[in-house]
């Protein structure tokens, strides 16, 4: 059984953003883990950390992360992917004290990415046969040190598909900053139909997370929708992973609908 690895930065953002794919992979008989980066949980959070916890309707004593792993393993469960969660602080654990320095270059002193690297490197040591990353679409600060760890350690032969963040890719005038464009736009592009029925359903399981982001599972069932049922992610690396029946091109959708 092939096995794919869909690296997280929070938990939610690879099934938000490509888990139409990742439900697809299950069906076509791929073992599939979601493996999250920033899931510490941090006792008695203040400041920024602690209004980012607040604002979801979330008493102070609350374990966040524990609720918000819970949220995950059930997201798993619905696309049929196992779910693997890294001891990292998420962003405003570490020094970022309002919503716009999340969205700014990262910290000089901000030194995650190298116990990160460490863990991806472990991590690829059980080699998978296809790797998906986000493009850091919308510039967030997590986002962005994931895959600056994840190049430091990136075998160069391994296949990447590397997906566009969600809902920020549908965000451009909101969250203009795309640190990696250029070197994504020169990757081909490999559009997927996936499961989008599994997509919504896995995605509605970050109760903590869909009325903050969406303003509800009504709103956020509209605007995925709206995006529709393709899924467009960079390649690369080789891309004969799939049969040969499958087609990779810009316009025709990998595994076409049925």
């Amino acid at each position: 059984m092939p096995q794919a690895l869909a690296l997280s930065p929070h938990l939610d953002d690879a099934v938000f953003s490509c888990g139409g794919t990742l439900a697809r992979l299950v069906n076509e008989g791929w073992q599939v883990t979601i493996c999250t980066a920033f899931t510490r949980s941090v006792p008695s959070p203040s400041g920024f950390a602690l209004a980012c916890q607040l604002d979801k309707g979330l008493p102070p004593d609350a374990d966040y992360m524990g609720l918000r792993k819970a949220e995950d393993a059930a997201a798993c469960e619905r696309l049929g992917a196992s779910p693997l969660w890294l001891d990292l602080p998420e962003a405003p654990h570490r020094g970022y004290a309002n919503a716009q320095a999340l969205f700014a270059p990262p910290r000089n002193d901000d030194a995650v990415a190298l116990p990160l690297s460490d863990m991806l490197r472990d991590l690829l040591k059980v080699r998978p046969a296809l790797l998906l990353a986000p493009q850091a679409l919308g510039g967030h600060v997590d986002h962005v040190l994931l895959i600056r760890a994840l190049r430091v350690v990136l075998p160069s032969d391994l296949p990447v598909w590397w997906w566009a963040d969600f809902p920020y890719a549908i965000r451009p005038h909101t969250h203009p900053v795309s640190p990696f464009e250029q070197e994504m736009n020169i990757l081909p592009e490999v559009a997927v139909r996936g499961d989008a029925e599994a997509r919504f359903t896995a995605c509605a399981a970050y109760v903590t997370q869909v009325g903050f982001q969406f303003g509800g599972a009504a709103a956020l069932a509209g605007m995925l929708e709206a995006a529709g049922p393709v899924e467009r992610l960079r390649a690369q690396g080789a891309h004969n992973i799939f049969s040969s029946s499958a087609r990779r091109s810009t316009h025709e959708p990998l595994w076409p609908a049925d």
